[in-house]
């Protein structure tokens, strides 16, 4: 497919087939498309050329409230009510998809635990929470209907480097433990290394590399990727020196 704004080219003629089950990370800098790419799989941006399908349907031939049910979206900014309780946040997917209130109830429960947040923290406003928090409430209300797929864009972005490091650590337990197929945007090499199963590498809206982590870090004939596969490894080699007094 290929998406468009003015005159600008945001993706360019991509062909992807994602397997259930796996993470698959869009890696690349600001303006490469990996965020519109994300955004086509849910209906928020239309492609101008191509299409795209879910579980082998043309998503244009379903209604995007229907789609987005399906599907759980995770974005930095992470985008609670804040005038909704952290329980309130959460059971928006449920209600919507018609859930009782008892079965609203006991998955909101539910998933508090799954993502690790004490006892109390449902009956609390978002601005009660750290930003650690609020974004494990993000993933939890993304995951409240259910739904198979999961797209998050930058989730962890704004987040210190430990509380960074633990909620991806978190999340990619989750990820195993619910058999969900995810795709993830990021701009970060660790942590699409470290996260996915597979790393397409964009820029200018084309994929210059599509491969596992490991395959990627062997090395690759397109100077762009090598270049982002180089980067862990010299910060790596820094720390080692640091370590051993050599720097």
């Amino acid at each position: 497919m290929t998406k468009r704004y003015g005159g600008v080219t945001a993706v360019d003629s991509l062909t992807l087939a994602i397997e259930p089950g796996t993470f698959t990370a869009l890696l690349g800098g600001s303006g490469s498309g990996k965020t519109t790419a994300l955004k086509t799989i849910n209906g928020l941006v239309t492609p101008d050329a191509g299409e795209v399908r879910v579980d082998g349907r043309a998503i244009a031939d379903e209604a995007g409230w229907a789609l987005r049910r399906r599907i759980g979206y995770v974005f930095q900014e992470i985008g609670l009510f804040p005038h909704m309780t952290v329980a309130e946040n959460i059971a928006i997917g449920p209600k919507l998809a018609g859930w009782d209130k008892a079965a609203t109830s006991a998955r909101v429960a539910e998933l508090l635990e799954l993502v690790a947040l004490p006892d109390g923290v449902g009956a609390r406003l978002p601005a009660a929470l750290s930003g650690g928090q609020r974004q494990r409430v993000g993933v939890a209300r993304a995951l409240a209907a259910k739904p198979a797929i999961m797209l998050m864009d930058e989730p962890f972005g704004a987040l210190d480097p430990v509380t960074r490091d633990a909620l991806g650590r978190d999340y990619r337990a989750l990820h195993e433990q619910l058999g969900l197929t995810t795709v993830m945007v990021t701009h970060d090499v660790w942590e699409a290394l470290l996260l996915a199963d597979r790393i397409l590498v964009l820029a200018d809206g084309r994929v210059l590399a599509d491969a596992p982590p490991a395959t990627l870090l062997a090395g690759h004939a397109d100077p762009r990727v090598q270049a982002l596969m180089e980067t862990p490894r010299r910060q790596a080699e820094r720390v080692r020196a640091m370590t051993e007094g050599r720097a």
